[in-house]
């Protein structure tokens, strides 16, 4: 980690020649610029700068799409004022004398933050969470394929299945002998996350092929959620210097497992984890604001899924006996559970294993944050904790299986829209319905395959 100070001594002597200045749009990718380390420290560390307020209403092709109020052709698309914030300032190890630093989106007219950036939104539930004296802590285990594909020849191929070539060639959940095959990838990975900023503590193989998990140690939740776009942004880069690629698809293949990304959170109060106490909720020792905080998010799952599974493609995730929950209950050390509780004491914690790895992690945490304070607010109870195969308890409820369905709940629940506000539910809702219709209007390769001749 850097501070401005460290910054200009490194501009000046030449250690550091470059700044990336970002911020992440509604898909959870960074976009911005990249500043001469010296005109930055001169200017920008200052001033801020600014960057097309239509990067928040295109499509994943960076085309605009009509229809937002927060920018469009009506209203000339303006700038957004992007503002450094330095405790985010860090040297980018794993790119050429880079430092990098993660903006604030601001209006320039009003100089208050724009409510949709997906930072602003976290933001929103940690004054939440501040007003009621709470912090949040937080870590995601985020999970990813790795190919011996290049990114341009898997673009090239269309990214057929027979072209993509897997880094190992079975099953390697835990598998040191597998995992050491990879290592040239993920022992990159990690030491460029620690030497920047993001301490990991561990990869490991998971249930596909070439499939892995790398875990970054929690920290306070915007904090995580910033290490995490940083992750995804490292992995995918040191990938492409390696001339292989890595990808973070929820469901990549049918034929093969989905891609995770399980998020814990607890809540602290005065230095010690609010979630301890003396009560007793099925077999798990905890506080009220543990009870409370787990219904609300629970409650609150359906009409927050978007948040939780944002594209077409997340909800080919949720399958029966896939690691993945399919329906909406909570127990202890189950995994069968789309809520588990884990850890004792000061490591008490809450594990949502409904985000898939495509999640953005500032609208992933801003929806678990917002639906677990609102359970404590209302004093909401949880159902009784699962024991057995949640798989098959078709009395608790499914998941959402469409991104059109959970973008239905999300638009008409009365709850987002006062933990989000309408000017934010307005503008998701029309950013899952542009990516609902995009996939709507396209013919698939199984399609041909099904209907060509045979029809």
């Amino acid at each position: 980690m850097l501070n401005v100070s460290q910054l200009q001594e490194a501009a000046a002597s030449g250690d550091i020649e470059t700044v990336l200045v970002v911020f992440t749009d509604c898909y959870g990718r960074f976009v911005g610029k990249r500043f001469d380390a010296n005109f930055f420290v001169d200017k920008v560390a200052e001033n801020g700068t600014h960057a097309c307020d239509y990067l928040l209403t295109v499509d994943m092709e960076m085309s605009p799409v009509p229809g937002y109020a927060t920018a469009n052709w009506d209203r000339g698309y303006g700038d957004f004022h992007l503002v450094p914030d330095f405790n985010t300032l860090r040297i980018a190890s794993w790119l050429v004398r880079t430092a990098m630093v993660l903006c604030d989106v601001v209006d320039p007219k009003s100089h208050q933050p724009v409510a949709c950036a997906p930072r602003s939104m976290l933001r929103r539930q940690l004054d939440r969470a501040s007003a009621a004296d709470l912090q949040a802590m937080a870590g995601s285990e985020l999970e990813y394929y790795i190919f011996d594909t290049t990114y341009r020849d898997a673009w090239e191929t269309g990214f057929a299945e027979d072209s993509l070539k897997h880094a190992g060639w079975y099953i390697e959940d835990y598998h040191a002998l597998q995992g050491t095959r990879e290592e040239p990838f993920n022992a990159a990975v990690r030491r460029h996350l620690s030497q920047s900023g993001v301490p990991v503590e561990c990869t490991k193989g998971e249930w596909g092929k070439g499939q892995h998990e790398l875990n970054v140690q929690y920290s306070e939740i915007l904090n995580m959620a910033d290490n995490h776009a940083i992750y995804k942004q490292c992995l995918k880069e040191v990938a492409d210097q390696q001339g292989i690629s890595v990808t973070f698809m929820a469901k990549y293949s049918h034929e093969h497992a989905g891609s995770s990304c399980h998020v814990h959170i607890s809540l602290w109060q005065d230095g010690q984890n609010a979630f301890v106490g003396d009560s007793t909720l099925g077999d798990i020792n905890c506080s009220d604001t543990f009870r409370h905080f787990l219904a609300g998010w629970i409650a609150h799952v359906p009409e927050m899924m978007v948040m939780y599974a944002p594209t077409v493609n997340s909800y080919k995730r949720y399958q029966v006996g896939s690691w993945a929950p399919t329906r909406i209950g909570w127990s202890g050390d189950n995994r069968t559970a789309g809520f588990r509780v884990v850890g004792s004491g000061s490591g008490l914690r809450i594990e949502c294993r409904i985000p898939g790895a495509d999640c953005n992690p500032y609208l992933t945490y801003a929806a678990a944050l917002a639906s677990g304070l609102d359970g404590i607010a209302q004093k909401l109870e949880p159902p009784p904790m699962f024991d057995g195969n949640v798989y098959q308890a078709e009395e608790l409820l499914h998941v959402p299986t469409t991104l059109g369905q959970a973008t239905d709940l999300f638009e008409a629940s009365a709850f987002t829209r006062e933990a989000l506000s309408d000017e934010v539910v307005d503008h998701y809702v029309h950013f899952f319905r542009t990516e609902q219709a995009a996939f709507d209007q396209a013919v698939t390769d199984w399609e041909k395959r099904r209907y060509f001749e045979r029809i």
